[in-house]
């Protein structure tokens, strides 16, 4: 018996092996969510200096693989036993060997969430391309999420090969039919479009930014568009109850843009589990 067929037949070894790998992916997501914002503003920075006429200095590269990392205080370049995901983070007690500068706890939440949500992936779908391709969209949300909690920015990197990558997946049905995905990514990116225009035509200020529509158009691709009203409804919950927590609890200013990505992301993943049921539930008689 090969490993495919052990994991096949064997579904809590399929379930122990997707979290796995998901920890393992976590680690490496982390390293996207640092750096990808950062080598979009050199290559910003280096665009603008051409358009100048200025010559751009030659600096030493920096992408998802290099340098190696380290801590950003006293340099000390992370081991491999301090990036086992979680587990080094307790080791060390969340501060680096080096220095004991504290070490920010979201690195091991990204890992822990992202081997969570890839097990439960793989016990909800169970083995096969469904499940796999879940685990991408996973990791691709959880990414997005931090990313725009720093930065408000949703990188067209991940937006688009997203949308893409759902109508792929749905050739064959994965998740939708290919004509519900279609048609899921075009409303759902002129559902968001129409709203940004409404609310700049009504306030003259840009409630949203274009990521948004581009993260919609993606998870309507993936989730095909019945799911959009569910995906906004949801979205627009938790961002209003997480938007009042922020500004009671932590004093957050009212005047402060709050992302809306992360909650997009956050119904994308309730309607990626359990949309089918949500959509279908009896509304009760006015």
């Amino acid at each position: 018996m090969n490993l495919l067929d052990l994991l096949q037949s064997s579904p809590p070894l399929f379930i122990g092996v997707a979290s796995v790998i998901g920890l393992l992916v976590g680690s490496f997501l982390n390293v996207v969510i640092h750096r990808l914002p950062k080598m979009m503003e050199l290559s910003w920075q280096q665009q603008c200096a051409e358009l100048r006429g200025e010559e751009t200095a030659q600096t030493e590269p920096y992408n998802l693989l290099v340098p190696r990392s380290a801590c950003p205080l006293c340099h000390h370049a992370i081991s491999a036993w301090e990036n086992i995901p979680v587990a080094s983070f307790l080791l060390l007690r969340g501060k680096c060997h080096g220095c004991g500068a504290g070490i920010s706890p979201r690195y091991p939440a990204v890992e822990a969430l992202s081997g969570i949500l890839c097990g439960f992936a793989a016990y909800h779908f169970g083995f096969g391309l469904t499940a796999a391709a879940a685990m991408l969209l996973i990791w691709a949300l959880l990414t997005l999420t931090a990313i725009d909690f720093d930065t408000q920015l949703l990188p067209d990197d991940i937006t688009l090969p997203l949308i893409w990558s759902g109508l792929f997946f749905n050739l064959n049905g994965a998740f939708t039919s290919l004509h519900d995905a279609f048609l899921g990514a075009v409303f759902g990116y002129l559902l968001l479009w129409a709203v940004y225009w409404l609310f700049k035509l009504a306030t003259g200020k840009e409630g949203m930014g274009y990521g948004d529509f581009k993260l919609l158009a993606a998870l309507g691709a993936w989730l095909g568009w019945q799911m959009l009203p569910l995906i906004i409804m949801l979205s627009s919950v938790v961002g209003a109850l997480a938007g009042i927590t922020l500004i009671v609890a932590f004093k957050h200013g009212r005047n402060i843009p709050i992302p809306f990505g992360p909650y997009l992301a956050g119904g994308g993943l309730i309607a990626l589990f359990w949309g089918q049921t949500l959509t279908h539930l009896p509304f009760p008689a006015l």
